[in-house]
């Protein structure tokens, strides 16, 4: 039983008795009242539990550095300067993009992410997702272009701030 002066007691939770003696106390997170610990990156019930999640225009100031610039600089190119030269940079405009996927799966940050200040990260441990998944989300975002460019404004208002790419690759872009 306890008192009011007891150090045992719990004023949150009235006629909540320590253990007996003997008696092994609950285990840790599994005290009545307390939910249980959230495993890093796994949402908990008010969300996501991590770093801060990047916002839609991080992610857009990134995606414009990495792969639109190239690409309308390729494009201006072949309209008024030369097709052959045009169509070259085109080509190199996509080995960037490839190789900045690359690098966003490798390191956790592409040459865009880098100056935007996000990273992409796997959603289950908070680790880089690999040069190889950051080569699959690149083309996966085509999925975020099929029904009408949905899938880019998704992360306005998705609680992980995910584009369908993301929720297929398991990656959630933070900021940091």
């Amino acid at each position: 039983m306890t008192t009011p002066d007891d150090p045992f007691a719990n004023p949150d939770q009235p006629g909540q008795q320590p253990p007996a003696y003997g008696q092994q106390p609950p285990a840790y997170g599994q005290q009545p009242g307390y939910p249980p610990p959230t495993p890093y990156g796994q949402p908990a019930a008010g969300g996501w539990q991590g770093p801060p999640l990047a916002g839609w225009g991080l992610r857009v100031q990134s995606s414009f550095i990495d792969y639109f610039g190239p690409a309308i600089l390729g494009s201006l190119v072949q309209l008024f300067i030369s097709r052959p030269l045009g169509l070259l940079i085109s080509l190199a405009a996509f080995g960037w993009a490839i190789y900045n996927a690359y690098q966003s799966g490798l390191t956790g940050q592409s040459y865009g992410k880098k100056i935007a200040g996000t990273r992409l990260l796997r959603e289950v441990d908070g680790q880089v997702i690999g040069g190889g998944l950051g080569i699959g989300r690149y083309f996966l975002h085509i999925l975020d272009a099929i029904p009408c460019y949905l899938g880019f404004l998704w992360p306005l208002w998705d609680g992980k701030k995910q584009t369908f790419a993301d929720k297929i690759a398991k990656s959630v872009v933070i900021v940091g």
